[in-house]
């Protein structure tokens, strides 16, 4: 995920004296080997986002961030013999995939009363974690993640349209796919949440700020 090397692994990032609040020491990162090539990790990641984003790992799909991941299903073993009905499902993120920050592991065993397909069980749990995650380490939004393809159960998003400066009821034509929440009672819109050009599910709620 970071260009092919392979680095040292380490669970403790740094020790500090908490009277002092001084660094007592640092963990420096350590590379082992390049065990791929930068070309080979880069097709790696776009795969991962074409799985989230298009294949099995749709539940895991957050708008405006691009995020690259794999399901997994392993039929579970108990004296060399397949246990019946017995699985673990996992699922392993990565954000953002075109320049990673987080890596995510996330695994269920033998989950009860669901489908036995990791894509139904570990996507929606992992994208909860996965927003913690960008919130945590203050991930941006950008621009150039693939477009998720919807299944007949997922709500279409729209783009918001720039509707500052125009009056109540151009305003209202523009926003026909939103409910509208006003503040103010003036006939001209000062200010829009969410912003022009953002992405927002089919009937979500646009507010606007009269003059």
């Amino acid at each position: 995920m970071n260009g092919g090397y392979l680095y040292e692994p380490y669970i403790v990032k740094n020790i500090s004296d908490s009277e002092t609040n001084t660094l007592v020491q640092e963990t420096q990162k350590k590379v082992i080997r390049k065990v791929i090539s930068s070309e080979t990790s880069a097709i790696m990641r776009h795969a991962l986002e074409s799985v989230v984003a298009k294949g099995g790992g749709k539940s895991a799909y957050i708008e405006g961030y691009r995020i690259g991941g794999k399901t997994g299903t392993a039929q579970k073993v108990q004296d060399g013999r397949y246990l019946v009905g017995n699985y673990i499902m996992s699922f392993m993120a990565v954000v953002p995939s075109n320049d990673p920050e987080a890596v995510l592991y996330l695994a269920i065993d033998n989950p009860k009363n669901t489908a036995l397909l990791s894509s139904y069980t570990t996507t929606p749990i992992a994208r909860r974690i996965l927003l913690d995650i960008i919130d945590a380490l203050a991930i941006e939004k950008q621009e150039g993640e693939l477009e998720k393809d919807l299944e007949w159960t997922d709500i279409p998003t729209h783009e918001v349209p720039n509707v500052v400066g125009k009056t109540v009821e151009d305003a209202k034509k523009e926003l026909a796919n939103f409910e509208i929440e006003y503040s103010g009672t003036g006939e001209k819109v000062v200010e829009q949440s969410p912003s022009a050009f953002e992405k927002l599910e089919e009937g979500g709620t646009v507010r606007l700020l009269l003059e």
